[in-house]
């Protein structure tokens, strides 16, 4: 089965709200100008009710079905915010404002959800209450969690949640999607190694910050070799050092590390919190030093459940034709798993073509994908809750 012919129509329209998203690129949750236009558009379509400011700039629209006769709601989600990049696209709807950038599709899964929400409001085809939900703040702000914990599932009594990430790679319009853990836990953290500082002709005075915050970058990586279970997934990767010197002579007085742990297994993730905390602190001492170590937990696990995973493949192989499902999990951070730990859902990819990758400042979303991508969307709330 082909995409749904309405969304063929609606590809202009739809292509020019995701155009207009990615020349006004906005981070975080200072999504306002983003969100004031998914509600305008929402409320134009008929929507029965339209929130807004939800987990601080989120926006709800309720789409009732035809016939509601066992109080079925099912929510479907898309993210908002861009990224703190500076655009290389050269596209003639480029970022308007400098240093961002919808670098990772954000613009194109709001443009898609709305394309179905558009569609659903129309046709209201199903026997139930569909829940479009359009997050802030997916880059690193919790923004899943906040709307969670502003009363998401309760206030709405969603039952079931669905979201859709763009992958480059993936044929335009294919589906990929896999059960259990699809992306990882992304935790971080902050180590601040402090020694003795002096002048780098005199070593033997100082307590060496640089040689010791250099001896646990390298010992880090002996726990994923050697600690982890080699048939489990995990990465530690310091990805910043800094000292509170930029002299060519001196031997700094602090020195500190910042990295990220990811990991798809809850007991692997202790295993890191303590490792990476146990390394550091032991090989500072062994070395003279003092390392203070913050171990931030973010993101949880992407959890799809078993049969809301088989639902969604459903949906998109009659779309398709084929889903991959066997695809490998992937060790970047989502925070739809905040909805996902509140109720059963699931998370799919759908294939961006041979573009740029996500996070790259030459990426574009792929505005041949939004056929596919609404269709899905449309079709979970159809086949989830069938006409009576």
């Amino acid at each position: 089965m082909p995409v749904k012919n309405r969304f063929a129509e609606l590809l202009p329209e739809i292509t020019a709200w995701r155009r207009d998203f990615h020349e006004h690129p906005e981070l975080l949750y200072d999504v306002h100008r983003t969100a004031g236009r998914v509600a305008e558009l929402l409320r134009g379509f008929g929507c029965d009710e339209v929130v807004e400011g939800v987990g601080q700039t989120g926006v709800v629209g309720v789409i009732r079905g035809k016939t509601d006769s066992k109080g079925r709601v099912v929510g479907l989600r898309a993210d908002m915010d861009a990224l703190p990049i500076i655009e290389q696209t050269g596209l003639d709807y480029a970022s308007r404002t400098p240093g961002k950038m919808h670098a990772c599709g954000h613009d194109g899964h709001t443009a898609m959800l709305l394309g179905a929400a558009k569609y659903l409001a129309e046709t209201r085809n199903f026997d139930g209450t569909a829940v479009v939900i359009f997050q802030p703040a997916e880059e690193g702000g919790g923004g899943g969690d906040a709307m969670v914990r502003d009363g998401l599932v309760t206030r709405w009594n969603i039952q079931e949640f669905y979201g859709m990430h763009n992958m480059p790679g993936m044929p335009v319009g294919s589906f990929s999607i896999k059960p259990g853990a699809m992306m990882a836990a992304a935790d971080q953290f902050d180590i601040i190694v402090t020694g003795k500082g002096g002048h780098a002709a005199k070593p033997h005075e100082c307590i060496d910050t640089t040689l010791t915050a250099a001896q646990i970058i390298v010992a880090l990586q002996s726990i994923v070799s050697r600690n982890i279970d080699p048939l489990k997934n995990a990465v530690v990767s310091v990805c910043v050092v800094s000292t509170d010197s930029t002299a060519h002579n001196v031997i700094p007085q602090v020195v500190k590390l910042k990295g990220t742990a990811r990991s798809l297994d809850p007991a692997v993730r202790d295993q890191l919190q303590e490792g990476i905390t146990r390394v550091a602190t032991n090989i500072a001492a062994a070395m003279g030093a003092t390392a203070q170590v913050d171990y931030q937990r973010g993101y949880p696990v992407t959890m799809n459940d078993e049969e809301a995973t088989v639902w969604a493949a459903d949906v998109a192989r009659d779309i398709a034709g084929d889903v991959n499902l066997s695809m490998q999990p992937m060790m970047g951070g989502e925070d739809f798993s905040y909805m996902l730990n509140e109720k059963p859902g699931a998370y799919i990819f759908v294939g961006n073509g041979d573009t740029a990758m996500v996070h790259h400042p030459a990426y574009n979303f792929n505005d041949d994908a939004i056929p596919a991508g609404s269709s899905w969307y449309a079709g979970m709330v159809e086949a989830r809750m069938p006409a009576a």
